[in-house]
C-alpha cells in the first residue's frame, strides 16, 4: 500500500512514521509513505496557501488551488489512490473502518487539514473524510496519523502473529481487550491472578472472556 500525505508540517509526521511498527511495515514492503508538501503548491514568491474568508470571519482558510495542485500531483504517483481529508466534520474513524480500508488494499493520499478549514470547493477532489473526535486540533497531522497507524498495522504480515489483529480490541463490536500482566508475579501488593497462572487454558480463556 502506498500512502502519500499532504501536509505543510510533513517533519514531525516523518519522524512518526520511521519507527517501531511503522519502519517495520516499510522494511517488509508492506507500505510504502510519500510525503508532500503543500507549500510546494502555493501561489506567488512566498508560496501562499491560506486566505481570509469570503464574507469576513476569523481565521484562515486552505486555498482550494493549491490542495487540487498537491492532490493532482498525489494521484500521478499512484492514479487509484482514494484522496483522505481530516475534518471534525466527518464520520468517526473506527476499528471496522481501518479494517475496510486495510483489506481494500488501494492506495491512501491524506489531505491534513488546517486553521479554520478548508476552502469548500475542494471536497470535489476527496473520495472520503474522517475525524477522530469530538474536538478541535490545530491540524490535521495527528488525525492523519492516527488513520495511517491504524490501518498499516492492519496490512499483512506487519503485526507479526497471524491473529494478533483479530484479537484486539474493538475488532469484534465494541468488547475491549481483558487485562494483561506480565512478569513480576507479585509487585506492590497486587498479585497476578491465579488462573492465568495455572495452565488451564479452558479456564484462563473463560476468565478472559469475562473480563
Amino acid at each position: 500500500m502506498k500512502i502519500q500525505v499532504i501536509s505543510i508540517f510533513n517533519d514531525p509526521i516523518k519522524s512518526y512514521l520511521s519507527t517501531s511498527m511503522m519502519r517495520k511495515a516499510t522494511d517488509i514492503g508492506a507500505v510504502e509513505f510519500g510525503y508532500i508538501d503543500l507549500r510546494d503548491f502555493g501561489q506567488g514568491p512566498r508560496k501562499q496557501v491560506d486566505d481570509t474568508p469570503y464574507g469576513g470571519g476569523d481565521g484562515m482558510l486552505l486555498m482550494v488551488e493549491p490542495l487540487h495542485k498537491a492532490i493532482g500531483h498525489a494521484k500521478k504517483q499512484d492514479p487509484k489512490a482514494k484522496v483522505y481529508l481530516t475534518t471534525p466534520k466527518a464520520k468517526k474513524l473506527t476499528q471496522a473502518y481501518c479494517r475496510e480500508i486495510a483489506d481494500e488494499d488501494t492506495g491512501m493520499i491524506i489531505v491534513c487539514g488546517r486553521y479554520e478549514g478548508e476552502d469548500a470547493r475542494v471536497l470535489k477532489y476527496i473520495d472520503r473524510s474522517f475525524s477522530i473526535g469530538d474536538y478541535i486540533l490545530t491540524g490535521g497531522e495527528l488525525p492523519a496519523l492516527v488513520l495511517t497507524d491504524s490501518v498499516v498495522r492492519l496490512l499483512p504480515g506487519v503485526l507479526g502473529g497471524e491473529t494478533s489483529a483479530e484479537k484486539e480490541s474493538f475488532t469484534d463490536g465494541e468488547t475491549l481487550e481483558h487485562p494483561h500482566y506480565t512478569r513480576p508475579e507479585e509487585y506492590d501488593g497486587q498479585k497476578v491472578p491465579d488462573v492465568l497462572l495455572s495452565g488451564n487454558h479452558v479456564q484462563i480463556a473463560k476468565w478472559r472472556k469475562d473480563n
